[in-house]
């Protein structure tokens, strides 16, 4: 399904908007995050992918890969950590604690009784087990029913406590919140509800990490235009989305390019709030293959950014989104391979299906002037189930990848 969000405008970066998250925030952010151990130096790649754009019909194709981020092979590792210095540095005000020497641990003495706690898929709080392993605070991680045991163990490796509840995804965010007002405990979400903005804030500004980087690998355009005429994103709870829209919004004002959220066909929430023009719950039963985007509900601070920006919503199946995993790992027609899991080939499986009908194509302005962006924001975060779709070990696609950089001028 496609909607066309009646509330989205094209103006100025609103004030208000921008004092909440900026590009400012989001350098400062990845400058905290320069020297941690979990990040790889410098930023994650920015593929041309033309030979598949060509076969689309679009203009140009990029994407950001997020599956080298970190050992973690999610853009989540952007947000958690710089949520959780941030709140230790509100907790203790006084103390002057720089960044770098939390997240480098030699603080974890004085934050040894200090614990947050989070649900999650799986990527944000393996995320979070990561920063407050390297903090030294104690770290709870809330799993549902759906959460696989492979997405469990790297959660356990990284020294966290895992609950483990029936239910689906929201679930486990009110199972978290029972627990943090009983134990006295941080939760640290990306995820927005009444009287929980602050945090959900600063996971979102770490997203902008992503934009940051991406404002450097790009050309400037003379007409001061966005690169970029569309970006996909991944729905969710609307957090990653946010936290690109904005940043670019600020950089862009009018000229930014055209948004497209995109998320499970039985995790519509984003799409159902478009049609609201409230924050809204799925219809669907929110399980999915894109087990990063089985989300029902919408984070109310997201959709502030996401309602006058967001041009399209639309749904995608769990089978289009293993064919965008198959297409990328394949480096199909000699573009490079990619390592991209069930949600982060959400985005090409948007496009595809857009393209593949040009009342849809037409009705999002795609065509052979367009360049659009997309992020792939993770790689093999379970690696069996990636296998089992793609039927390609992540260690192959990689290989393949090696290979295919190490040819002349890219193949």
């Amino acid at each position: 399904m496609l909607f066309t969000n009646p509330a989205a405008t094209r103006r100025p970066y609103d004030p208000a908007l921008q004092r909440v998250m900026n590009l400012a925030t989001a350098r400062e952010s990845r400058q905290w995050l320069a020297g941690w151990a979990q990040l790889r130096r410098g930023s994650t790649p920015l593929h041309a992918l033309p030979h598949l754009a060509r076969q689309l019909g679009l203009g140009q194709l990029s994407l950001k890969d997020e599956s080298v981020r970190s050992p973690l092979a999610s853009f989540k590792v952007l947000g958690a950590p710089v949520a959780l210095v941030r709140l230790v540095q509100r907790q203790w005000p006084g103390a002057g604690w720089a960044p770098a020497d939390l997240l480098a641990g030699r603080h974890a003495d004085a934050l040894a009784d200090f614990t947050a706690i989070s649900a999650t898929d799986g990527n944000h709080g393996r995320a979070l087990a990561a920063a407050a392993q390297s903090i030294g605070c104690r770290c709870v991680i809330v799993l549902h029913a759906h959460v696989s045991a492979e997405r469990e163990q790297p959660i356990r490796d990284l020294g966290a406590e895992v609950v483990r509840i029936a239910g689906n995804y929201d679930d486990s965010v009110q199972e978290a919140e029972r627990l943090a007002r009983t134990h006295g405990w941080w939760v640290v979400s990306d995820t927005s509800y009444d009287g929980y903005e602050d945090i959900p804030r600063d996971v979102m500004q770490g997203y902008g990490i992503l934009v940051d980087e991406l404002l450097e690998q790009v050309p400037v355009r003379a007409d001061g235009a966005s690169p970029f005429t569309h970006v996909l994103l991944q729905g969710g709870v609307g957090g990653l989305a946010a936290g690109v829209v904005a940043p670019l919004w600020e950089r862009y004002g009018a000229a930014r390019p055209r948004f497209i959220a995109v998320e499970p066909e039985q995790a519509d929430c984003l799409l159902q709030s478009a049609i609201a023009g409230r924050p809204a719950r799925a219809t669907g039963s929110v399980d999915s293959v894109m087990a990063g985007l089985a989300c029902g509900e919408t984070s109310p601070l997201a959709w502030r950014f996401l309602q006058p920006t967001v041009d399209l919503f639309m749904t995608v199946g769990d089978a289009q989104a293993e064919a965008a995993m198959r297409t990328l790992a394949s480096g199909t027609a000699g573009d490079v391979p990619v390592l991209s899991g069930e949600s982060g080939a959400a985005g090409l499986a948007g496009l595809t299906a857009l393209m593949a009908d040009p009342a849809l194509a037409a009705q999002a302005g795609l065509g052979p002037d367009a360049r659009v962006l997309l992020i792939s924001t993770e790689g093999a975060t379970a690696p069996g189930v990636y296998q089992a779709i793609t039927g390609r070990s992540p260690a192959s696609v990689l290989q393949a990848q090696s290979e295919w950089m190490a040819r002349p001028l890219h193949g």
